[in-house]
């Protein structure tokens, strides 16, 4: 199927509360249930191997979120460490993912074979760490991983990383490690077209928010609301696990608005017509890939990959996936060309 059926085809099986309200009932099925300013690199120095100390990733305490995109290792193409060598032992990738984020990581309502594939941009980047690791990009098991357990899955093992649309920030950098970004974007509102609602100010007056749980967005709306930055009679809705939980309760009624990523904010409205963005992002966020804390040479192995994709890759993957919503011009979309790394 070509780009434009695709697009069309999605738009038809994405509108309604009822397909929603079933795809968040598919989360709960398949869903897993678990208990510095660096040198400047191009991607082709760094030895990652197995003969290299574990480094620390930086804590929230010497750490800046506006410069938490800089804190990953710098990039090796060596295989020989003891994470990727029990990957290649293994002979596949497990890697948590999202199946119901229209773009990013989901099945096309309209194929109606039983084994019908993940698909979009998440996916195609999943797809390639594989193939760049293990020669094959369909030596990869995904597990469906709810916004709120990706840390989780990783810190238990039960994936060997999350490709989720998962933003780099310090907090999380005490429990997991992070490529180097691979998309740029910023929370940014979603509500009715018909919402009275401008943006992330004074009209948000009495209004209702849904965010996810142990999302950025969530640890935005509290900070800001425990510092008054945030319009005083605005009502925090209770997180929920996932942010298409957050569409479904906006079509019902029970929300007056999601703050979300931007770049997922757009997929949402594409998937419901009634919908639409409210205003410019207010934050600057960015994409990375997470790891286990002790995966050095996975981490780096990763950065490789991300640093030969954005050569040649992910702007195929932007056409095909993300233009229709978020423009044709990507450039916003990129990670800053001159990525800086913690070693």
């Amino acid at each position: 199927m070509n780009a434009v059926r695709r697009l069309r085809a999605g738009l038809r099986g994405w509108g309604g509360v009822g397909t929603m309200a079933v795809l968040c009932a598919l989360t709960v099925v398949f869903a897993l249930v678990l208990p510095v300013s660096g040198t400047r690199g191009d991607g082709t120095t760094g030895a990652g191997g197995q003969g290299v100390a574990h480094g620390i990733q930086a804590r929230a305490d010497d750490c800046d979120d506006a410069t938490s995109q800089d804190q990953s290792l710098s990039p090796s193409g060596d295989e020989s460490g003891t994470t990727i060598t029990e990957i290649e032992n293994r002979g596949y990738l497990r890697i948590g993912i999202d199946q119901n984020s229209y773009r990013w990581g989901y099945r096309d309502p309209n194929n109606t074979a039983a084994d019908a594939e993940l698909e979009g941009f998440d996916i195609d980047l999943a797809h390639r760490i594989a193939e760049e690791i293990l020669g094959d990009r369909t030596k990869v098991r995904f597990r469906a991983v709810p916004t709120n357990q990706r840390v989780k899955a990783i810190q238990s093992k039960q994936v060997d990383m999350v490709v989720r649309t998962m933003t780099i920030n310090c907090d999380r950098m005490n429990d997991v490690a992070f490529s180097q970004p691979y998309f740029k974007t910023g929370q940014q509102l979603l509500a009715p077209k018909s919402s009275t609602i401008e943006g992330y100010d004074k009209t948000l007056a009495k209004k209702k928010i849904c965010t996810a749980a142990t999302s950025t967005a969530w640890k935005r709306l509290t900070a800001d609301k425990d510092k008054g930055a945030l319009v005083s009679s605005a009502v925090i809705y209770p997180p929920v696990p996932n942010q298409l939980d957050c569409l479904v309760r906006l079509q019902l009624g029970e929300v007056d608005a999601v703050i979300t990523d931007g770049a997922l904010a757009a997929s949402q409205a594409a998937q419901d017509p009634t919908v639409d963005l409210k205003g410019e992002p207010f934050t600057t966020e960015y994409y990375g890939v997470a790891m286990n804390l002790k995966a050095d040479d996975l981490v780096r192995r990763v950065n490789q990959v991300l640093v030969d994709y954005l050569k040649d890759g992910w702007q195929d993957s932007y056409t095909k996936w993300l233009s229709a919503t978020l423009g044709d011009d990507s450039a916003s979309s990129r990670p800053p060309a001159d990525q800086r790394y913690r070693d």
